[in-house]
């Protein structure tokens, strides 16, 4: 770190003082209003598509996103882009199977919706799952990765201090005035993020002699998004079976990511969001991805692989720039973390506070809210200092995921298309998920030798696993009413009935040609890259 020449103008400090202070001050604004139930947790149900997808944007790109794609770049190549190109995939897939059935049931959680499908056992697991994994990988994560980048400029801080700061800075306007003041505040953010990471692309490519000499001197297989099997960071299989299956929990299963969309006013607004999130995620591999990869000529002999990403910043960029982009830097950090607040404030309140006191008034409900969210701020602050164990950051939250989700993506595919998934075989999922993930675990990195998979194909192996349990036990035991789940059920004549309603639509109101469109774009930038 001390090789890093830190400056910072006192233009510098001004944009940053200026960009917290005005962030906060927004949050607070939009927290003046008296909050409902409703309005605390999910925005009243009134947020529009452009709103939506700014939004679930900057809660995507995260301190962890921008020093973890730079840094993987760096290390391995663009192979790390797959991420996000397949996230476009799987949020065409979510609009069209997925989306209507949860904004037709007004559930507050996803977990709620579990337990309208199967049972309460199903949504208390998973409303725990997605708390500790908002804890411990979201929020833990992101502060980590803010703190790296702190560290620098205040090198004489206990790292646990600059955590605390951050984790205060977002809380603040979280706790006071829940979703609507998150939304509002990512949405501002996500345009602040954008630009700065144009203005590090553009000096890093400048810096190493433009486009064509980056692809002219880099490594040809650190170009590629298809890589062998073997590959540390991303090997063909895994991209087939593996990335999907997290990109599905991430996008469509995750609470902090999936509040966006049940905060949209109608279902349209809902997928239009979604798809328009989608779009966005394409240009990162330009403005996040291949610059980590122009700095393999810049920097060739840099140590840790996250340092990237600060680098960049302050070897290239002139004075104001810097500011402006660090202040990118902490959109992203107090975005992420204040959307991974609320979400598991609103777990805890509707998933355990609400069902054991049903006739709470909304005081009670977002009073409990509040208090979870300054629970959970401490308990991020006190885990995220053990990341620094981890090899590197995107190593740490990729794999975490890779042994923890697979139950709950077969839990929410089977149940989707399926009618005789039932309560019994998503009991038997869940456990032998566990026992799996962990038996794995195991062998896979504590014992010595270890079974030396990959992280991206542990995920597809659990996921049968729970899907053979699931169906298996289904099939033994009775199957659930129909009157149950049938609304829960994407089938053949629901696909019908939708394509009669939209025979009048527009094409550019039609999110299935938005989808075909958007899908048919990102395959043209797979292919170049393949």
């Amino acid at each position: 770190m001390a090789d890093i020449n830190v400056h910072l103008g006192g233009i510098d400090l001004a944009v940053i003082a200026l960009y917290a202070i005005g962030i906060v001050a927004l949050g607070l604004y939009v927290s003046k209003r008296r909050a409902s139930a409703e309005d605390y947790f999910l925005a009243s149900r009134s947020m529009t598509w452009p709103v939506i997808g700014l939004a679930l944007l900057a809660s995507n790109i995260s301190s962890t996103t921008l020093i973890g794609l730079a840094g993987a770049a760096y290390d391995t190549g663009i192979s790390v882009y797959n991420y996000e190109w397949m996230a476009t995939v799987v949020l065409a897939f979510f609009c069209v199977f997925f989306l209507p059935f949860l904004l037709r049931s007004q559930v507050y959680t996803l977990p709620e919706y579990l337990e309208r499908r199967y049972d309460r056992r199903s949504r208390v697991y998973f409303s725990a799952l997605t708390i500790f994994l908002n804890i411990v990988v979201d929020t833990a994560g992101t502060l980590y990765g803010g703190a790296i980048m702190l560290k620098l400029i205040l090198p004489q801080w206990p790292l646990w201090q600059i955590v605390a700061v951050l984790a205060l800075s977002a809380g603040v306007y979280t706790v006071a005035g829940g979703l609507r003041a998150v939304i509002y505040t990512e949405t501002v953010q996500a345009v602040i993020l954008l630009c700065a990471s144009v203005f590090i692309a553009f000096f890093a490519f400048q810096k190493a002699g433009g486009w064509d000499a980056v692809m002219a001197a880099v490594d040809p297989s650190k170009l590629s998004l298809i890589r062998p099997i073997g590959d540390p960071g991303v090997p063909w299989l895994g991209l087939v079976l593996g990335v999907p299956l997290l990109g599905f929990y991430f996008w469509c299963t995750n609470q902090f990511m999936v509040q966006r969309v049940l905060s949209a006013k109608d279902e349209n607004h809902g997928r239009w969001g979604a798809l328009f999130a989608g779009l966005l995620k394409l240009p990162v591999l330009y403005v996040m991805v291949l610059p980590g990869t122009a700095a393999i000529l810049l920097y060739p002999n840099l140590e840790k692989p996250d340092l990237i990403y600060p680098t960049l910043i302050f070897d290239l960029l002139p004075v104001g720039l810097v500011g402006i982009v660090i202040a990118g830097f902490f959109a992203a950090i107090m975005s992420s973390i204040a959307s991974t607040f609320n979400s598991a404030a609103t777990l805890v309140t509707m998933d355990f506070v609400r069902p054991r006191l049903p006739d709470a008034d909304n005081a009670t409900l977002v009073r409990a809210g509040r208090i979870t969210t300054i629970v959970f701020m401490v308990l991020a602050v006190a885990w995220a200092p053990q990341i620094e164990r981890f090899a590197s950051l995107w190593q740490y939250l990729q794999a975490v995921l890779a042994y923890a989700v697979p139950p709950v993506c077969a839990l929410f595919l089977v149940g989707l298309f399926w009618r005789g998934a039932n309560a019994a075989g998503a009991l038997a999922s869940i456990v032998v998920g566990l026992l799996g993930g962990a038996a794995l675990f195991y062998f896979n990195i504590v014992a010595e030798p270890s079974l030396g998979l990959h992280f991206l194909l542990v995920a597809p192996i659990l996921f049968v696993l729970c899907v053979v349990v699931l169906i298996a036990v289904s099939m033994a035991t009775a199957p659930p009413p129909l009157e149950k789940v049938e609304a829960m059920l994407w089938t053949p004549a629901f696909y019908r009935d939708e394509t009669r309603q939209l025979a009048g639509v527009p094409w550019w109101q039609n999110y299935r040609v938005l989808s075909v469109l958007l899908l048919l774009l990102t395959a043209v930038i797979v292919w170049v890259f393949r």
